[in-house]
């Protein structure tokens, strides 16, 4: 019995943990971050066995957690607001696992005739078919649904387990690390006469920074939601919240005693993040690269919105500061910026040729998809022109999972993500707790400027960035809700 799991209050009325649960608690922890440092290195885990691996660290970690007698408690705050993003998360794959298993063909024919036709139209022995799925290739979908729901795991265990600043900090500053490499190795690579993208040969794009990515617009993604959270943490560092008021001589004094060095290095990896997306040549980079300064701005605007002796000085140092990195950013990177956007270089069609197909997709089976990750496969029947490759991704995240889950599956999915999205902002902009404000604000932009990239991308049909998302999407509700039911101090 000398291992019996057992808990006991220390004096001071917190709680010591098994040695079990400090194992548990410990490969949970390091697994997330694991995961953070891997998903980005081998060319941003786009292969099936990077994915498996990602997958499986995923699974560890919950047999951990599940393992745990006593699991880490969050505020009530935090539990009320996430219940309905767990109903429509939990609803979205119960809907993946019908659209899974096999039904009989008048069900499919009353709910999705069109499904019905099309397996009519491509199957040889289709008379002998009496029972079908909703998807119109199930092996796929079961893929898909498992990648998906190895993300939904992740922010599951970073919600729940995640409660201590520690690991908060530990987190953001895994997170920025890595935006930062990614930055310095792809303009590391970008002057290399045999580039590489890490473990593999760099065989496209050799006259743009792409990292360890295959794609710029996808590191350029990546690093969106990365500067956000480096601005973030470092007015968290700061009490950049707290400063309003003071005269500027206090304000100096203060800042050269919140670990200035540090700051520094930040603010420097903010700059080099920053000419990495120019570098990319990645036109919505660029665009969304200026915007989440623009964001930051408003955001903090908002904030002091109530005190107006207040604004003025903010509203100065943030032009300052947030002017100085565009300018040292675009000063260097302008003729990259300026190629890019060179009329000559536009594509006289494509995205628009995709979107018109897609919704076309759409329009056919519009209540319940084709079934997720069936893209690749059905798009190829509604190209009226084709057009040279082939077409692995819709180029808009939005409309590639509406054309595979359908209204249902797309409402479950972008509703649970908003609800998220929308808590967090709610609750953020009536916290005062300095250092939660900053994380808070980090968090919203990056998740807020990756969203509109989507439009036009799809970002988050790569594993990395799909971590990524998963991990700041979890991490902003974790913080804006950070010790918000336990005391006033913390308001």
């Amino acid at each position: 019995m000398k291992h019996k799991i057992k808990i006991r209050r220390k004096r001071n009325g917190n709680i010591a943990f098994s040695q079990r649960d400090m194992v548990c608690r410990k490969i949970i922890e390091y697994g997330i971050l694991g995961v953070i440092v891997w998903s980005p290195l081998p060319a941003a885990s786009v292969y099936d066995w990077s994915i498996l691996v990602i997958e499986i660290a995923v699974l560890v970690m919950m047999a951990a957690y599940i393992l745990m007698k006593e699991k880490p408690q969050n505020n009530e705050l935090l539990s009320l607001s996430l219940k309905w993003p767990r109903y429509l998360f939990v609803g979205l794959f119960v809907f993946i696992f019908i659209q899974i298993i096999p039904l009989p063909n008048f069900i499919v024919k009353i709910f999705s005739p069109n499904i019905h036709s099309f397996q009519n139209i491509f199957s040889s022995d289709f008379s002998r078919i009496k029972f079908m799925s909703l998807s119109l290739i199930p092996s796929h979908t079961l893929r898909e649904g498992l990648e998906l729901l190895s993300y939904f795991l992740l922010g599951f265990l970073i919600v729940k387990t995640i409660t201590r600043r520690q690991q908060i900090m530990r987190i953001f500053y895994v997170l920025v690390i890595m935006g930062i490499f990614e930055a310095f190795y792809g303009l590391f690579e970008l002057y290399n006469k045999n580039p590489r993208i890490l473990f593999y040969k760099k065989i496209y794009g050799l006259d743009t920074v792409s990292g360890t990515f295959v794609n710029r617009n996808h590191l350029s993604g990546y690093l969106e939601m990365v500067i956000p959270l480096a601005i973030g943490l470092i007015i968290a560092r700061i009490d950049f919240f707290s400063l309003a008021g003071l005269k500027w001589r206090r304000k100096v004094l203060r800042l050269s005693q919140k670990g200035f060095s540090i700051n520094l290095i930040l603010t420097g990896g903010i700059i080099l993040m920053s000419l990495a997306i120019i570098f990319s040549k990645s036109r919505s980079g660029v665009f969304l690269l200026v915007f989440a300064f623009i964001l930051f701005f408003g955001l903090t605007v908002l904030y002091f919105g109530r005190v107006r002796h207040q604004q003025k000085g903010v509203k100065n140092f943030l032009k300052v500061s947030f002017l100085i990195i565009i300018f040292i950013s675009l000063y260097i990177g302008i003729d990259a910026t300026i190629e890019r956007f060179a009329l000559d270089k536009l594509p006289p069609e494509g995205r628009l040729v995709y979107w018109s197909n897609v919704t076309s997709i759409v329009g056919d089976f519009p209540l319940l998809g084709t079934g997720l990750g069936t893209f690749a496969s059905v798009y190829p029947a509604y190209e009226e022109s084709r057009m040279p490759g082939h077409l692995s991704h819709a180029h808009n995240d939005f409309l590639e999972y509406l054309s595979e889950l359908g209204i249902v599956g797309m409402i479950l999915l972008s509703g649970g993500i908003l609800f998220m999205l929308v808590s967090s902002f709610l609750i953020w902009r009536v916290r005062r707790h300095p250092q939660v404000k900053g994380l808070a604000m980090g968090g919203i932009v990056a998740i807020v400027v990756i969203l509109i990239h989507s439009i036009a991308d799809f970002n988050l049909h790569i594993p990395a960035n799909m971590v990524l998302f998963t991990v700041v999407l979890s991490m902003t509700a974790v913080t804006a809700f950070y010790k918000r039911s336990e005391n006033n101090k913390t308001k």
